[in-house]
């Protein structure tokens, strides 16, 4: 069984904000459903507007897995590759494995950053509709992707910054133990 990681007793601000934003994008999830489920009586009673919930859906869900993805990965419940190694060997080991996925994160995060970035402000700037549909809110699918490798990267610098402060005081530890001395 895998434990989500403890909560920092004290959260950094930036913590607190990417916490908030997710709090805030919660009832996305809701409004999800209901444009989903609309879409059947659009479609056969109304005969008109099932496309146009089928795309805002889209648009929500886009921004929904933006945030969800980075929640689920502070939560640990997204990508856990061997959750029975998280509280496995000393505290050294363990700091230095809370920096492995922020590590890998962080380079691919910044790399999407600054590869959609035009692509996504080309669509903004010319609010991009949907190709089959052509209502507009296409441009907001792509401003997704920019915001989902912004709040990555932000949650693995977080996650780095906790890890060194561990692994710091862990080595100070460490060090105030050897000095000293063996215990009589």
């Amino acid at each position: 069984m895998h434990l989500p990681p403890e909560e920092p007793a004290t959260p950094l601000p930036l913590e607190r904000g990417l916490n908030r934003l997710s709090a805030l994008a919660m009832p996305l999830a809701l409004l999800i459903v209901l444009l989903l489920f609309l879409q059947w009586p659009l479609r056969d009673g109304v005969g008109a507007g099932s496309s146009q919930a089928n795309d805002l859906a889209q648009a929500v869900f886009a921004l929904y897995v933006a945030v969800a993805l980075r929640h689920a990965g502070r939560r640990g419940a997204h990508l856990v590759s061997r959750p029975d190694l998280a509280h496995a060997g000393g505290p050294w080991l363990r700091a230095l494995r809370g920096m492995g996925a922020p590590l890998a994160v962080l380079p691919w995060a910044v790399f999407v950053c600054i590869n959609a970035a035009p692509t996504v402000w080309r669509s903004v700037r010319g609010l991009e509709s949907f190709p089959e549909t052509a209502n507009p809110g296409y441009f907001v699918v792509k401003t997704a992707l920019l915001l989902l490798a912004t709040l990555l990267a932000l949650q693995a610098l977080v996650d780095l910054w906790r890890a060194a402060r561990a692994a710091r005081s862990t080595r100070a530890a460490t060090a105030a133990t050897a000095a000293k001395g063996p215990a009589a």
